[in-house]
Order: structure tokens, then sequence, then C-alpha cells
């Protein structure tokens, strides 16, 4: 079973919807949100069943030009 994984991203300001672009671009989530608040976006992401989530969300992720901080929650039990 995969890995539930929900991103909170900060972008560089005037960045956010470059940024939303490229992680659609890349079809590694779930579903992706512009949010109010501390962060700009939030993203839910399946990690692949076996895959480091830090080294996955590092790889896939956090290497987009814009993105200045993330946050993650991890998942454990579906209600």
């Amino acid at each position: 079973m995969s890995t539930c994984v929900f991103i909170q991203i900060r972008c560089k300001p005037g960045t956010t919807y470059r940024v939303a672009e490229e992680i659609a671009l890349r079809e590694i989530h779930s579903e992706l949100y512009s949010t109010s608040g501390d962060f700009d976006l939030l993203m839910k992401l399946y990690v692949p069943k076996g895959a480091d989530v830090g080294v996955y969300i590092n790889d896939n992720l956090l290497d987009i030009d814009g993105i200045e901080r993330s946050l993650t929650t991890m998942t454990f039990k579906v209600f």
C-alpha cells in the first residue's frame, strides 16, 4: 500500500502559479490546491510502496524552482 502524505508548499513571491504548473506537469500528485495562510499550495501525494518518503519528495518535488519551504504531514489510518 502506498503512503499518503499532505505537503504544504511556500513559494517565492510571484511564483505560485508557475510552481503549480510544474507540479501538474510531473503528474505526481493526487490533488493540488492553492491556499491562504502561511503556505501557498496544498498537495496530496501518494508515495509508492517501498519508496523512502523523504527521498521521493526531494527527488520529485523539492527541486522545482520557486519552492521556498515545505511542510510534510504523514498519514497513518484512513477512517
